[in-house]
């Protein structure tokens, strides 16, 4: 498939639309409130993608240095940068939520430094820009195309977005799909996009603390999860469809397989939900060799992809990832096959033809919409 040309950045955030909506229903006030500032966030940035295009930042000089950490408090407004509250080298500051951010920062950028042997977000030494205490009770966390932005939730249904070290990395991800592949924020690219970040935000999050793919709980989010929703989590890698189930939240839509595709307009046609297809496809990578070489496959995968690339398209080239690194001897002989069963194992063979091999929003009648309200 021709690759097309670098696309504006998108604002993704971490929880859906369709949950805060589901919220709003069940009378969560936090989530009028949230659900409203988000949607003014989306329209700032469709202003400003006139003025800045993504390309020209990534075409910018290197920069002179390694990525520096700096965070602002946003004092519960909505302007960005507004107070810098620490940066890179300065003590620890009184407040506990700048500290955890700069050091849960620190480590994500410590990962793609020793491991992907990258230089910050851009592979140029690109400064991380963090922005806390955003809103009122602000119930989600994003990256903007330039800036990461974190809300102290409501402290009932979500907690500090800050809480959570694979949060904290998946948005992160978002930027070093930008700066790579630059998919698309809506239909299969846009699920790639989400599902390229829960990779890393949970193995960045295993290499962290030191755990196998089998010790592992491969959820994410689930630290964010306040006193009402405790024991749920925002996604299940591992078992897609099961992270969460109860009167506020609604139903965990995700499908663990091509069968189960969800075919709507919602949630940018499903960006946060078919995700979760090639999010178990990986879970069972690293089941068989490891998180980290199966990261490893995924974001060499990554800055080959583009913009509008398909699922079929990733898994083209994601298993021949995996064979380059075999021939490499950096990876294991079977490596490729093991790839390949994974994603047959979700419905996601190679050669197949339907709806996976086609970045719209049409698909056979018999594949059902997956209800989005409240049980």
């Amino acid at each position: 498939m021709k690759k097309h040309s670098c696309t504006p950045a998108c604002t993704c955030h971490v929880i859906p639309q369709f949950i805060l909506e589901n919220l709003s229903k069940a009378g969560v006030d936090a989530s009028l409130q949230s659900l409203h500032q988000s949607k003014m966030i989306r329209q700032e940035r469709r202003e400003e993608t006139g003025k800045t295009n993504v390309a020209e930042i990534a075409m910018q000089a290197p920069h002179a240095h390694e990525a520096n950490r700096l965070v602002y408090d946003c004092e519960h407004g909505t302007q960005l940068r507004k107070k810098l509250v620490r940066q890179e080298g300065d003590s620890a500051s009184s407040d506990s939520v700048v500290n955890d951010v700069y050091e849960m920062i620190g480590k994500v950028r410590e990962y793609y430094k020793n491991v992907m042997l990258r230089n910050s977000i851009d592979a140029k030494g690109m400064d991380l820009i963090i922005n806390v205490h955003y809103g009122q009770k602000y119930m989600n966390a994003f990256w903007n195309g330039s800036e990461m932005v974190f809300g102290d939730g409501d402290g009932t249904i979500f907690s500090n977005f800050t809480n959570s070290l694979d949060v904290i990395a998946h948005e992160l991800a978002h930027a070093v799909t930008q700066y790579t592949a630059n998919l698309e924020y809506y239909g299969q690219s846009g699920a790639l996009n989400e599902h390229f970040s829960d990779v890393f935000g949970s193995a960045i999050q295993q290499h962290v603390k030191g755990q196998t793919a089998h010790d592992a709980d491969w959820l994410i989010g689930n630290e964010l999860m306040a006193k009402e929703l405790q024991g749920e989590a925002l996604r299940s890698m591992k078992a897609p469809g099961t992270a969460y189930d109860n009167k506020l939240m609604g139903k965990d839509p995700q499908p663990d397989h091509l069968s189960k595709y969800y075919i709507g307009a919602d949630d940018n046609q499903g960006v946060h939900i078919n995700s979760g297809i090639p999010n178990k496809a990986f879970y069972l990578v690293s089941m068989e060799i490891g998180t980290d070489k199966a990261a490893l496959i995924w974001y060499k995968a990554l800055s080959r992809l583009w913009p509008n690339a398909s699922f079929k398209d990733a898994v083209e080239v994601i298993v021949d990832t995996a064979r380059k690194l075999t021939n490499e001897q950096i990876l294991s002989l079977g490596t490729t096959q093991i790839v390949r069963a994974a994603f047959k194992e979700v419905g996601m063979n190679e050669g197949a033809t339907g709806i996976w091999s086609a970045n719209s929003n049409a698909a056979a009648a018999s594949i059902v919409k997956p209800e989005l309200v409240l049980i």
